[in-house]
């Protein structure tokens, strides 16, 4: 999992402004002035508010910034994004981490199922005093 702390990542996640400006930046990066527009279609909100917001996003990594002549744009991090995905994950299947050793077990089982059933049979055909079909 990335470095991010996912308390602060869910933290971020936690006010309603942010997520809107989140989703606004799943379609594609963004000035600070254009997502502003946006989450004024939503909420009455000042450009210093969103971009303290955008702050909080960049603390947490779910959001990136670049330099673009005198302004920002913003785009999603994947990194953050990741580990919101990744806990969320885990949370949804605990037993993830397991899969692919149980899957080993499973083919060593088999594969010792395997040499039983060829070694029992091998001595019963070599036998001496025995008689094939008699037990």
């Amino acid at each position: 999992m990335a470095s991010t702390d996912h308390g602060g990542v869910f933290e971020a996640l936690g006010d309603p402004v942010r997520r809107i400006i989140l989703a606004t930046l799943a379609d594609g990066e963004r000035s600070v002035g254009g997502l502003v527009a946006k989450v004024r279609g939503h909420a009455p909100i000042s450009q210093p508010a969103v971009s303290q917001h955008l702050k909080v996003l960049r603390e947490a990594r779910l959001v990136s910034s670049r330099a673009e002549g005198n302004r920002r744009v913003y785009a999603l991090d994947p990194a953050g994004i990741a580990v919101a995905r990744d806990w969320l994950a885990a949370l949804a299947d605990p037993l993830a981490p397991f899969a692919q050793p149980l899957d080993a077990l499973a083919t060593e089982v088999a594969r010792g199922k395997r040499e039983l059933r060829g070694s029992a049979a091998a001595p019963a055909e070599g036998q001496p005093g025995r008689q094939a079909g008699t037990a």
